[in-house]
């Protein structure tokens, strides 16, 4: 039988899971834990999308935290593995800072590490750890693979990377980031495996869900992001407002007399679609809507994500394919349309039939750009390093230095 990888990717209030088998790779099972600390929700699912489990938490009185959460999803493998072995747990962590340009072994020390960039994704750095923490709890002497959204981007240019700021603020890790790394590798990989000359070539990905941000990819590399020191930075998201003038962020403090704390919880919680619209951060919801507020809030979307193609295909120096994912940009066929028209400066020009329904590619044939939609997974991705995490352990014992390395595997 096969030995197996568990994929965790811990938020504030929930636990998504995947569990692959470590050969190969194929998925097993997945599901997630939803509601934790109010009301939770677990539902799990075979390799083929069938639905398995479905059902709330039957509470005893005790608060479902991450540890328990992560016991009741352990209960339920403990019933479908037979028997079969988890010899690793990789883990979604959104933030590696500036040390941390590959997936890494976790110790204590890497934790420490870890724990001290919560401040630059807080929305998203404590629930990873968290998660973490609870799995090396649940699986003691169990590998622990932490995979960074930040590292796909740590070979950007200087220039990419930097702001105008004096130089000692950059040495102290003051400097743009870039995040949804692992969704754009997982993207650059595919598309090398299905057409190595494009994969090769210069790419836009825009990843578009609550999070949203865009990446130039190119030779199956990051060059640039639009994302920078947090997740806040690009074009808007759900509730997050993206590029804002930092003069008005000191005038909000200054003139408005908000505190940090509140300018905070307005740029990350209240802003983006949600705040635009007054209605919803959810896209389906907006596009449902006849009021003017949720046109406004589209149209204001579509047109940010349209001035960062424009301005990564000149970090490019031309563009040779658009892609779209996550999921609004999997599922939403109007915010495509709106993005892409005006775009045929670029030579983007979408078919709206094949746009419509779905298809893998929605330019219109003979197109000097490709438009192309493709399904991430992050999941995926994560096992994939992991694997390799664990081949070029493996390859350290050996006393062979050869692969890629990995952080604390040697130590």
């Amino acid at each position: 039988m096969s030995d197996l990888i568990l994929v965790l990717n811990a938020g504030s209030s929930s636990i998504k899971f995947e569990v692959f088998e470590a050969a190969g790779l194929q998925l097993c099972w997945g599901g997630q834990i939803e509601g934790i600390g109010a009301a939770p929700c677990f539902a799990t699912h075979d390799s083929e999308g069938w639905m398995l489990a479905d059902r709330r938490w039957l509470k005893n009185g005790a608060p479902v935290d991450h540890s328990a959460a992560l016991g009741g999803i352990i209960a339920w493998l403990d019933g479908v593995t037979n028997g079969r072995r988890i010899i690793a747990v990789g883990h979604r962590v959104v933030h590696g800072g500036p040390d941390f340009a590959a997936p890494v072994l976790v110790t204590p020390a890497v934790l420490h590490r870890l724990e001290a960039l919560a401040s630059l994704a807080p929305l998203h750095q404590p629930h990873n750890l968290a998660g973490l923490r609870a799995a090396a709890e649940r699986f003691p002497g169990v590998p622990q693979v932490a995979c960074f959204d930040t590292a796909f981007h740590r070979d950007h240019p200087w220039e990419a990377d930097s702001f105008a700021l004096p130089q000692r603020f950059y040495d102290r890790g003051i400097r743009r980031y870039g995040f949804h790394g692992l969704s754009y590798e997982y993207i650059a990989r595919r598309l090398a495996a299905e057409d190595p000359v494009l994969g090769r070539g210069r790419l836009v990905v825009a990843h578009l869900g609550n999070g949203a941000s865009l990446c130039a990819i190119r030779d199956g590399r990051s060059i640039d992001s639009t994302m920078g020191f947090t997740a806040l930075d690009g074009v808007p998201m759900g509730t997050r407002c993206g590029q804002i003038d930092p003069g008005a962020v000191l005038h909000l403090i200054e003139a408005e007399g908000m505190s940090p704390a509140e300018v905070g919880r307005l740029l990350y919680e209240e802003s983006g679609l949600k705040g635009l619209s007054g209605l919803s951060q959810d896209v389906r919801a907006l596009e449902a809507s006849d009021r003017p507020e949720a046109a406004r809030a589209l149209s204001y979307f579509a047109w940010r994500v349209r001035r960062e193609i424009g301005a990564l295909a000149a970090t490019l120096g031309g563009i040779d394919a658009l892609v779209f994912t996550a999921g609004i940009g999997e599922n939403s066929a109007a915010t495509r349309a709106r993005i892409c028209e005006g775009l045929g400066v670029l030579g983007i020009a979408l078919d709206p039939a094949r746009n419509a329904a779905g298809a893998p590619e929605v330019s219109v044939p003979g197109a000097a750009v490709q438009v192309l939609v493709r399904r991430t997974n992050e999941e995926r991705m994560i096992a994939e390093h992991v694997r390799e995490a664990l081949s070029a352990g493996a390859r350290a014992a050996a006393g062979d230095a050869s692969g890629p390395a990995y952080p604390e595997l040697r130590g």
